[in-house]
């Protein structure tokens, strides 16, 4: 009779001496203990704001904002909802952290190759760049481009000009923007094509290379596609565009595009110090190669350009890859330093004047919360999916 109690302990004994086992357990006990410890704060929350009058809910998102928004890549108005701003500043924390992670990448890996330039100077130029810039606080070179530079710029009725199209003051930059008329469209397709055409060209040309060794001349199709075929369309549907020019209008200027200083300065910011630690994440990948390869290829006689286009970088990329995704989340985050110069990004917009005016601080920051949230887990996602593609070793 005892004999199945003892194998059935046996079985407990077993179960428990097996480390997934307890790892499952372990982690189910930590996921009920914060969602306890969750459920409490917003449980305690919500009865004091009861207590205090505090209404919650997402009900203020209807509500008319009343106060304007220094810039908006959608039509805003003063009497638009609270929902709206959300919007407004969520397209424009977009904007400046496309802006930044576009440029802060060109200019990290130029100055990450140029760090093995032959040339004394321009090695010792990319030296000091990443020296400098990744030492200094991100919010100082924010004042600095602001407060020191841009703020320096002179009046309206002194801008900088180029000619009589753009003009550069302390209010901003000003460029002639191109308006659509019927057909415009045409081209704006034609674009679009020309970009699926070159991803197919791209990923043709790959395999090609890989099958046969012999090389496609990449850079003058891709020219030719992404300038030549909107180009066809656009003279084909009688050039369906007009320029529409910046004019001074009395204390400032009208028309064509502007580009508020706030967003110069912060981009500007954000490009030069991310920059730096991507050109000592391209150095970093560009020394991890064997340098053995390269010496092996410039004895089968291949130039330079092809020696780190075709063998260095791709095999690089591992290292770069991983900083980069890092670096880009820090990028997006970093941009919420908008608000000491009130550049009216998602936390300046909607954390900052959205939740004065509302109080509604626990749906507010949750929602901004999320909004970043999201925006780091895309960035994370696509890295690494490209990750996975520049791997040398597959699982």
């Amino acid at each position: 009779m005892n004999v199945p109690q003892n194998q059935a302990s046996t079985k407990k004994v077993a179960f428990f001496n097996n480390p997934a086992n307890r790892a499952v357990i372990y982690q189910a006990l930590l996921m009920v203990g914060l969602g306890y410890f969750f459920y409490t704060i917003i449980s305690n929350t919500l009865a004091n704001m009861e207590a205090r009058g505090i209404k919650s809910g997402f009900d203020f998102l209807w509500g008319t904002a009343g106060f304007d928004i220094l810039m908006s890549l959608i039509p805003y108005e003063p009497t638009d909802t609270y929902g709206r701003t959300f919007i407004v500043g969520m397209l424009n924390t977009v904007l400046v952290s496309s802006i930044g992670i576009v440029l802060s990448t060109v200019v990290g890996f130029v100055m990450g190759v140029a760090y093995f330039s032959h040339n004394w100077l321009i090695r010792k130029i990319a030296t000091v760049y990443v020296e400098t810039f990744r030492n200094i606080p991100l919010l100082l070179q924010v004042f600095f481009w602001y407060f020191a530079v841009l703020s320096a710029l002179p009046s309206a009725r002194q801008s900088l000009s180029l000619g009589e199209a753009i003009f550069l003051n302390v209010r901003g930059l000003y460029l002639p923007d191109a308006v659509g008329e019927p057909g415009s469209g045409v081209v704006y397709a034609a674009i679009a094509v020309a970009i699926a055409a070159i991803a197919l060209l791209r990923r043709w040309a790959k395999r090609r290379q890989a099958l046969t060794g012999k090389q496609f001349p990449l850079l003058y199709a891709t020219l030719g596609l992404l300038l030549g075929l909107p180009l066809i369309a656009f003279l084909l549907m009688g050039m369906p565009f007009h320029w529409d020019y910046p004019a001074l209008k009395g204390f400032n200027f009208q028309g064509g595009i502007t580009i508020i200083p706030e967003l110069m300065a912060l981009a500007l910011a954000l490009t030069i110090y991310a920059g730096a630690f991507i050109a000592e994440a391209v150095r970093a990948g560009v020394q991890s190669v064997p340098h053995g390869q390269t010496e092996a290829a410039r004895s089968l006689g291949m130039k330079e350009k092809q020696i780190m286009n075709l063998i260095v970088v791709p095999q690089a990329m591992r290292v770069i890859t991983p900083v980069l995704n890092s670096e880009y989340q820090s990028l997006v985050k970093n941009s919420t330093l908008s608000t000491a110069i009130g550049y009216p990004d998602l936390f300046t917009v909607f954390v900052g004047t959205t939740l004065n005016q509302t109080g509604q601080a626990i749906e507010i920051v949750f929602m901004t919360m999320a909004v970043y949230f999201v925006f780091n887990m895309l960035i994370s996602v696509a890295m690494n999916l490209f990750n996975k593609r520049v791997a040398l070793v597959t699982k």
